[in-house]
């Protein structure tokens, strides 16, 4: 890495060292951030688990005003952008831009809220809400939660479109393939298991 000095005069600093956080795409942080959030989500999943276990009637009634359709569709929209985030930074690595890609992705991205409010919206005209029940209150909060961190990720995304170093590229992509990747558990266990 190459850094300045004071009078103006290009250093050569080693990078950090931060153990086996170096070999991993991006910058070492947000793989911190990432194992934090992967923990948080784990607990709120193991906790919706467990109280599946513990009222399993209550879970399957509640589940059928769910709509494992639109939610399978948000799962190939997140899939889908967090392939066009990684063919981003490959493009980037190859020294092409990678926004386009980027900005599909980001599209594809918002696509997935814009899927989430409708599915929220139709609970709410249901009357159904946060203060229905234990499924619901997990519900809303492990996907309300989610959904937060997509809009945090789109904005991350967003400042890496326009620095849009590779190491940028690597650390927004990586955030974003966590979000794919909770979803992914999120899916089957909210809305399909029994």
């Amino acid at each position: 890495m190459i850094q300045r000095s004071n009078d103006n005069v290009e250093v050569a600093v080693a990078p950090a060292d931060w153990g086996p956080l170096s070999a991993l795409p991006g910058n070492p942080m947000m793989w911190i951030l990432i194992l934090g959030e992967i923990a948080v989500f784990g607990v709120f999943l193991v906790g919706f688990s467990v109280a599946r276990v513990l009222d399993p009637q209550l879970f399957d009634n509640s589940r059928f005003h769910l709509s494992a359709l639109l939610a399978g569709i948000n799962t190939l929209v997140l899939v889908t952008s967090g392939f066009l985030v990684a063919a981003a930074v490959f493009q980037r690595r190859h020294n092409g831009p990678g926004r386009l890609f980027l900005a599909a992705g980001m599209v594809l991205g918002t696509i997935f809220l814009a899927i989430k409010g409708v599915e929220y919206t139709q609970l709410f005209n249901e009357g159904i809400g946060i203060e229905t029940n234990t499924f619901f209150r997990l519900y809303f909060m492990i996907t309300g939660f989610h959904a937060l961190h997509i809009v945090l990720g789109l904005l991350i995304l967003g400042i890496v479109f326009f620095a849009n170093s590779v190491e940028n590229m690597e650390t927004g992509a990586a955030f974003w393939h966590m979000l794919d990747m909770i979803w992914v558990l999120i899916y089957p266990i909210v809305y399909l298991l029994h």
